[in-house]
């Protein structure tokens, strides 16, 4: 019987496929301190580099459950690529909102809503969307909503999560991506807009 550290990249993945969730945490434990440091040496900031890397890995789990990893022996290079094209996204994304030319006579900067105090229209508004927000959170399954509540309300990380739930950080990860797939169907089920 083979052990994880002479059980390759492609066979943890086809054994993640078939569904054990413990050969992909492998494949984190195994890639994690490279696809990190390649992570943080691109964008200098910790909290960035945290996002990313949870991202990333995110992004892999997703591409692999849809059938649409291809075996090429080189999951790291593959890994590392899914993390420069999310450097990348972030950084054009930054861009974009940081781009705006002063010189245009036709656009005030400082004329943005962002900027201005909230209508009384924008208050309800905003206050209906996180309404809708609690209730369809309230409507998730309790392992998915503790995820997403421990995620984006108390702001821990994946691993801070799989630890104070007692679970792989393939499963927090699994959770938060269902949960995330879940409140989307049900606010399009109930034709529920969460933007304004």
């Amino acid at each position: 019987m083979k052990t994880i550290q002479q059980t390759s990249d492609e066979q943890l993945v086809a054994r993640y496929v078939e569904g054990c969730n413990e050969a992909f945490d492998s494949l984190i434990e195994r890639h994690k301190d490279r696809v990190y440091a390649y992570i943080f040496h691109s964008v200098k900031n910790e909290d960035l580099a945290d996002d990313i890397f949870q991202e990333t890995f995110v992004k892999a789990i997703m591409t692999i459950k849809q059938g649409r990893y291809t075996e090429n022996g080189h999951f790291l290079a593959w890994i590392t690529r899914i993390a420069h094209n999310l450097i990348i996204d972030y950084f054009r994304q930054t861009k974009a909102e940081n781009q705006q030319s002063t010189d245009d006579t036709e656009y005030n900067v400082l004329n943005r809503k962002e900027l201005s105090e909230e209508t009384i229209e924008d208050t309800l508004v905003t206050n209906q969307i996180h309404s809708d927000i609690r209730r369809l959170v309230r409507a998730l399954p309790e392992s998915q909503r503790e995820v997403l509540l421990l995620r984006y309300y108390r702001n821990m990380s994946f691993k801070e999560i799989a630890e104070h739930t007692q679970v792989s950080i393939n499963t927090a990860l699994g959770r938060m991506r269902y949960a995330i797939l879940n409140l989307r169907r049900m606010a399009n089920e109930y034709n529920i807009s969460l933007t304004i």
